[in-house]
């Protein structure tokens, strides 16, 4: 009985292993490392973003984008090499994801998000994302938000009262993959958007990133 108890509680540890595989990323950068946790729920996001960060393809690309109160946005290959003032953000990887819209995943602050062009199918970049920052919201504006930019789509309660304590970017919601979420190195995202920018929103310092899978379910 015991050898089969043994047995038991292995095959639960593998089961529990193989489950947890590839459900956390971090993003190393000059400013502190974010800790990603990625959705089961987006399987094509994860599966493309964890393949792309063990390629190292991510590897001295840049926060090519940001935006103080809205997001931070990377992984233009074209990045890698860009010298100061070049123009970013149209690099690509030759195909694009289809869209994994979740009502239970949304914008708020530290989601992680999947770029697009605009296109009717909103198909996600293949490459391209973004982490929300936001701003915190009031009832008053949150009720603007649903009759204007939500065309009458009401936001849930739970997530209503997010956006009116941590903050985030409802009006993207349903309308770009949400496929994981910052849960350690929040404050990296602030010192990032706080960076002074040109006229195309890039840093004026170059703010270069490193991606790795986490080995390990709860090892940093």
């Amino acid at each position: 009985m015991k050898k089969l108890l043994t047995l038991s509680a292995f095959l639960l540890f593998l089961a529990f292993s193989v489950a947890a595989k590839d459900r956390k990323v971090k993003v190393i950068t000059p400013y502190g490392t974010m800790i990603i946790k990625l959705y089961d729920q987006t399987p094509k996001h994860r599966k493309n973003f964890v393949k792309l960060a063990k390629q190292h393809f991510y590897d001295s690309t840049l926060f090519h984008r940001v935006i103080n109160n809205f997001m931070i946005q990377g992984g233009d290959p074209d990045s890698k090499h860009a010298h100061p003032g070049d123009t970013l953000g149209n690099g690509d990887v030759g195909y694009t994801i289809p869209p994994e819209f979740q009502l239970d995943l949304y914008h708020r602050k530290g989601a992680l998000g999947a770029a697009r062009d605009d296109r009717p199918d909103k198909a996600s970049s293949g490459c391209q994302f973004y982490i929300v920052q936001g701003k915190v919201f009031t009832d008053e504006q949150l009720d603007k938000l649903e009759k204007t930019r939500l065309g009458g789509r009401k936001i849930p309660v739970d997530q209503r009262r997010v956006y009116k304590t941590e903050g985030g970017c409802p009006y993207l919601d349903q309308s770009y993959t949400v496929f994981g979420q910052v849960i350690k190195g929040m404050e990296v995202i602030d010192k990032i958007a706080a960076l002074k920018t040109d006229s195309h929103d890039r840093p004026l310092e170059d703010v270069p990133m490193r991606i790795r899978v986490v080995k390990k379910w709860g090892v940093f």
